[in-house]
C-alpha cells in the first residue's frame, strides 16, 4: 500500500485514494483479491480468550448444591462409612461432568448456528457487484453500502449519497454524523483528528444510519480502529436470567430443606431412637443427600441446549439464550407486515394514470426505474423486493432499463426515510425516441418516489396528453379515491412525481411544486401459513397487533386477507379504514399515553398503520407498562429501538439489516411469521419441561425420606440405607429426569394462556403434586412391600418394633439381617418402579399419560428403561449387591412391582381429573 503516517488515507483527494491502494475504480480482480487475502489474512477479529475449560470444569463441581453433597460425603467418611462418601463424591463428579459437557454442548450449539448466518458485503470483484463474504474482504476492495448496512472493515469514502453513520459502537454516541467524500483543509500546526472524527472514512463496525455510498477498504480484521479496542468486550459480565434465577432460588429451598430435615433427624436419632452421634450422623448424611436433586443443574442446561437446537431447525436462530426463557411468556406480538405477514414478493399489479395514454405508462414506469437502487446482475436483480418488481414491470412493458439508465444518469440522490416516506433522484434528462418523452425546457429533472397522499401534498400539477396541468380539488380528490380503491385490494401503493430541479440538492426545495405522474399498485400475496399460525396465537391467549409503515387501507385489506381483522363492510361499498380497529400515525401522535394504554387494554385485533420508528417504541413500551411480555419483529434500522426495548426482539434473516439483527434476540432465518409461533411453542417447552424434571426429583425424595421418618414416628428399622438411597437417585433421577428435560413440546401447549414470568417453577401446585401425590403413593407402595416381606415371614408389625434395636446396632441374627436385606430390596424395586410411572405421569400437568404416548422422545423411553435395567444390575449383580446390600427378589414381589407403577398413574391422574373439575367450577362460578 503506498500510505504512509505523513500521508494517512483519510486526508488524501478522492483521486489519489485508489492509486494509494492499489485498486482500480471497477474493485479488484479475484485473483489479485485471493493473493492480498493470503498476505493481510481473514478480515476477523481472533476469539475472545474464555474461562479456560479446566476451570469451568471447577466451577461445576463447586456451586452451591455440590459444596453441600461433598461436606455430606466428608461427614460420612467421619462416621465411618467410606463407601458411603465415596458414592456421594461419586455422584457430585458423575453430575459435575455431565452439567459440563451439557454447558460446553450448547456453547458450541449457539457457536455453530451463528455461523450460519454469515455476514457479507456488497463488493466489486472483477467489475461486478456481488455478495462476498466479509471475512474474505481485503484492501483495496470497492464495497457498496447502503442504509442498515454495517460497515465490514475500515475503509474510505469514495462516493456518498447523504451518507449518515452510526458511530455508536466507537464513541458511544448515537447521533447519526454525516461522511463526505473530500477531506476537509488542515490548517498548519493543527492535530490529527481521532480516526472516528475523520468525515472521509467509515470504520468498522459502525452502520450505515441512512443513505448510501461507495468506499475503499484500507483496513481488516486487527488492523482497524474496531479491532484495537475489541478487547474491551472480554471485559463484558452477562446478566442473570430469569430463568437462571429461579433455578437457583429453587436449589437453595430444596438445599436448605435437605439441611433441615438433616439436622433434625440427627437430633430425634440421638434424643427419641437411641443412636449413637455416628450413627445418627450416617442417617442425617441420608436424609440430606435423599432431598438434594443432584440432576437438576444439567437438565436445565440441557433442556436449553434441545431446545435452542430444534428452534434452529424451526428458522429461528437464538442470539441470546435468556430469550428461550422469554418467550414462553410472550403475551403480544408486534408484527411487521411485509416480509413477515407476506411473502415479500412483490408483482405489479395496476396502474392508474390521470389520462391512460402510452407516452403516460412510458413515464411512470421509465421514472419508476430510474428513482430506484435495484440492480441487474447477469440474469438477476438484486435489491429491494418493491424496486425488484418495478425493474421487472419496465421490462415487461418493453422499457430497456439498463439503457435508460445509461442515458439519464444519475447525479444526485436523496434516500428514502421512514419520517418523509419518499425517495428522489436528480437525473440528467436526455429523452430517446422510443422511451421517454422531452419534458419543458429542464436538462435536470428530480423524480420522486413514495407514499401517494404524501407526493400529493407536494404537486400542484398532474401530467397527461397535454403536459403539466394544474391540479384542481376535483383532481386531488380523484387520485385519492384511486389510491384508495387499490389500497383496498391490499395493493402496496406507490406514486411518481417530478420536477424541473435546480442546483438546490435539500429535499425541501426538490419535492416541491412537482407534476404527479401516477399510481403503482404492487401486490405481495400473504404467507399461505400465516392464518393458521395467527389462529394458533388466539388459542394461545397471544395478541397479534400488525405495525407497519403502509398506508391504512392496505394495512387493513391485508389484516382481513389474513385472519388477523374481520371484514367491515358488505362488497362494493366505498373503501374505508376501520377507525376502532386501524389506528393511523397521525392519530396515534395526538393521543396520550394513558388513552394509548387504554386502546391496548380493551381492543384486540389492532393494526397501527403508517407508523415512525418512535410510534413503534412508544407502542412497545405501553404494552409493557401493561404489564404484557412483548415481541417485535423488524428488519430495518428504524425498528432497533423497537428491537431493543422488547422483551424478545425478533429481526428478519434475510431481508433484515445488520443493526436489526444485532439489536434483536432471536433471527428469523425465513423471515417468517409462522416461525415466530414455532419458537414461541418451544419457548415455553423450556419452562413446563423443567417444572416436569422438578415434580419428578421431588416425587422421589418422599419414598427416599419415609423409611427415615417411620424410623423416627414408628420405632421401625430403616427401610433403606444411604447407599441404596444414592442408587435410587442414581438410577431414576439422571438419565430419566434429562428424558423429561427434552420432552418435545405437548399438543395443547399452545391453546393455553401465556404463564406470568413472575410464576416460580417451584410453585403450590407442583409442591402438591410431587409430594402429596406421586411422592406419598411411591411412599405407601415402598413400606407396604417392605412390611409385607416381614409379614411373610411371620414377622408382626409390634415384633417388628421389638427387633429394631438390634437391626439398628446390627446385633441381630444371620436370618434377621437377611430378611432386612430382603425387605429393603424389595423397598428400593419398588421406589424404581414407581418412578417409572411418575416418569410417564410428568410428561404433562394436565393431561393423562395415555395422551402423550404417542409423542416421541428417544431419550425418555431410554431414561424408562434403564430405571429397571440399573435396579436389575445392582441386585443381580453380587459385587454390587453386596456393596449396597441386596438380596435376589422373589416371585411373589413381581406382582406388586408390576402394579406399583400403575397405582401411582392411577393416583395422578385421579388428581389432574380433580383439579380439572375445580378449574372448572370455578370459571363458572366467575361466569
Amino acid at each position: 500500500m503506498l500510505l504512509s503516517p505523513s500521508r494517512p488515507i483519510w486526508s488524501l483527494p478522492r483521486q489519489e485514494v485508489v492509486a494509494a491502494l492499489q485498486s482500480t475504480a471497477q474493485g479488484l480482480t479475484e485473483q489479485e483479491a485471493v493473493s492480498r487475502l493470503e498476505r493481510f489474512g481473514a478480515n476477523k477479529l481472533p476469539h475472545l480468550k474464555r474461562r479456560p475449560l479446566l476451570l469451568r470444569l471447577v466451577d461445576q463441581m463447586l456451586h452451591f448444591m455440590a459444596i453441600l453433597l461433598w461436606v455430606a460425603g466428608a461427614l460420612a467418611f467421619a462416621a465411618g462409612t467410606p463407601q458411603l462418601g465415596w458414592a456421594i463424591w461419586g455422584v457430585v463428579l458423575i453430575n459435575g461432568c455431565f452439567s459440563f459437557w451439557q454447558e460446553f454442548q450448547a456453547e458450541r450449539t449457539l457457536s455453530t448456528l451463528a455461523s450460519s448466518l454469515p455476514q457479507q458485503a456488497q463488493v466489486w470483484r472483477d467489475g461486478v457487484l456481488k455478495p462476498v463474504a466479509v471475512e474474505a474482504l481485503v484492501p483495496g476492495d470497492r464495497v457498496l453500502l447502503e442504509e442498515g448496512d454495517r460497515v465490514p472493515a475500515d475503509c474510505r469514502l469514495m462516493q456518498s449519497s447523504a451518507l449518515m453513520v452510526d458511530l455508536s459502537v466507537l464513541t458511544g454516541e448515537s447521533q447519526p454524523v454525516p461522511r463526505q467524500v473530500e477531506p476537509s483543509v488542515v490548517k498548519a500546526g493543527q492535530r490529527p483528528l481521532p480516526a472516528a472524527e475523520c468525515a472521509t472514512l467509515l470504520l468498522a463496525g459502525t452502520t450505515v444510519a441512512s443513505g448510501r455510498g461507495e468506499a475503499l477498504v484500507y483496513a481488516t480484521g486487527q488492523e482497524t480502529e474496531f479491532g484495537h479496542v475489541a478487547h474491551l468486550t472480554a471485559s463484558t459480565r452477562r446478566g442473570i436470567s430469569t430463568l437462571e434465577q429461579q433455578v437457583g432460588k429453587i436449589v437453595h429451598t430444596i438445599t436448605l430443606v435437605a439441611i433441615s430435615m438433616g439436622l433434625v433427624a440427627f437430633g430425634l436419632n440421638l434424643l427419641l431412637v437411641g443412636m449413637g452421634p455416628l450413627e445418627s450422623l450416617v442417617f442425617a448424611v441420608g436424609i440430606l443427600v435423599a432431598n438434594v436433586p443432584e440432576g437438576l443443574l444439567p437438565t436445565v442446561t440441557l433442556a436449553l441446549a434441545i431446545n435452542v437446537r430444534r428452534m434452529a431447525h424451526q428458522q429461528a436462530l437464538v442470539r441470546r439464550l435468556s430469550a428461550v426463557e422469554t418467550l414462553g411468556s410472550v403475551s403480544v406480538i408486534c408484527s411487521d407486515k411485509t416480509g413477515t405477514l407476506t411473502c415479500n414478493r412483490m408483482e405489479l399489479e395496476e396502474l392508474w394514470l390521470p389520462e391512460e395514454t402510452a407516452v403516460g405508462r412510458n413515464v411512470l414506469l421509465g421514472g419508476a426505474s430510474l428513482c430506484n437502487n435495484a440492480r441487474r446482475t447477469g440474469s438477476t436483480i438484486s435489491g429491494d423486493p418493491t424496486e425488484v418488481a418495478l425493474l421487472n414491470a419496465a421490462a415487461g412493458a418493453g422499457l430497456d432499463v439498463e439503457a435508460l439508465r445509461e442515458r439519464h444518469r444519475r447525479l444526485l440522490e436523496v434516500p428514502f426515510d421512514s419520517h418523509r416516506r419518499r425517495m428522489t433522484v436528480v437525473v440528467d434528462w436526455r429523452p430517446g425516441v422510443d422511451d421517454l418523452p422531452p419534458l419543458a425546457d429542464s436538462r435536470h429533472w428530480a423524480l420522486t418516489k413514495g407514499a401517494p397522499l404524501e407526493i400529493l401534498a407536494q404537486c400542484n400539477a398532474w401530467l397527461i396528453s397535454k403536459g403539466a396541468v394544474p391540479l384542481q380539488a376535483a383532481s386531488r380528490e380523484q387520485v385519492r379515491r384511486a389510491n384508495d380503491a387499490m389500497a383496498a385490494k391490499g395493493y402496496r401503493v406507490l406514486a411518481l412525481a417530478m420536477a424541473p430541479a435546480g442546483e438546490s440538492s435539500s429535499s425541501n426545495v426538490l419535492e416541491s411544486n412537482q407534476i404527479f405522474v401516477g399510481l403503482l399498485g404492487l401486490y405481495d400475496p400473504p404467507r399461505p401459513e400465516v392464518p393458521q399460525a395467527i389462529h394458533q396465537c388466539r388459542e394461545a391467549g397471544i395478541k397479534v397487533t400488525m405495525v407497519t409503515g403502509d398506508y391504512g387501507l392496505t394495512a387493513q385489506a391485508v389484516a382481513q386477507q389474513l385472519g388477523l381483522l374481520e371484514p367491515t363492510g358488505p362488497p362494493g361499498t366505498s373503501p374505508m379504514a376501520d377507525p376502532v380497529r386501524v389506528i393511523e400515525g397521525a392519530t396515534l401522535s395526538q393521543i396520550s399515553d394513558l388513552q394509548l394504554r387504554q386502546i391496548l387494554k380493551y381492543r384486540h385485533r389492532l393494526v397501527f398503520a403508517r407508523v415512525t420508528p418512535e410510534q413503534k417504541l412508544r407502542l412497545v413500551q405501553a404494552y409493557r407498562a401493561l404489564g404484557e411480555v412483548v415481541a417485535v419483529t423488524g428488519d430495518g434500522v428504524n425498528d432497533a429501538p423497537a428491537l431493543r426495548a422488547a422483551d424478545v426482539g425478533l429481526a428478519m434473516g434475510r431481508s433484515g439489516t445488520d443493526v436489526a439483527r444485532e439489536a434483536a434476540d432471536i433471527v428469523l432465518l425465513d423471515d417468517n411469521f409462522a416461525t415466530i409461533i414455532a419458537a414461541i411453542r418451544y419457548g415455553r417447552s423450556v419452562v413446563a419441561n423443567i417444572s416436569k424434571f422438578i415434580t419428578y426429583v421431588l416425587a422421589s425424595n418422599v419414598p427416599e425420606v419415609a423409611p427415615f421418618l417411620a424410623m423416627v414416628v414408628f420405632r421401625l428399622p430403616a427401610a433403606l440405607t444411604v447407599l441404596q438411597i444414592l442408587a435410587v437417585d442414581l438410577g431414576t433421577d439422571l438419565l430419566p429426569a434429562l428424558g423429561l428435560g427434552s420432552d418435545p413440546p405437548e399438543p395443547s401447549l399452545m391453546r393455553l394462556p401465556p404463564s406470568p414470568r413472575e410464576k416460580p417453577l417451584l410453585n403450590r401446585s407442583v409442591m402438591v403434586r410431587a409430594y402429596l401425590v406421586l411422592g406419598l403413593t411411591e411412599a405407601a407402595i415402598s413400606m407396604g412391600g417392605y412390611l409385607k416381606v416381614w409379614r411373610d415371614h411371620g414377622v408382626t408389625l409390634p415384633q417388628l418394633r421389638e427387633l429394631a434395636p438390634q437391626l439398628l446396632h446390627r446385633t441381630g441374627t444371620p436370618w434377621l439381617e437377611a430378611v432386612q436385606q430382603q425387605a429393603s430390596t424389595l423397598a428400593f424395586a419398588l421406589i424404581v418402579a414407581g418412578q417409572m410411572g411418575a416418569l410417564l405421569a410428568c410428561r404433562s400437568d394436565r393431561l393423562p399419560f395415555w395422551r402423550l404416548l404417542p409423542v416421541p422422545n428417544p431419550l425418555l423411553w431410554l431414561g424408562l428403561i434403564s430405571e429397571p435395567l440399573l435396579a436389575w444390575g445392582l441386585i443381580l449383580v453380587p459385587a454390587l449387591a453386596g456393596i449396597f446390600g441386596f438380596l435376589p427378589l422373589q416371585p411373589g414381589d413381581w406382582p406388586l412391582l408390576v402394579t406399583a407403577p400403575c397405582l401411582v398413574l392411577l393416583a395422578d391422574t385421579a388428581f389432574k381429573a380433580a383439579s380439572q373439575a375445580r378449574s372448572r367450577g370455578l370459571r363458572r362460578r366467575q361466569i
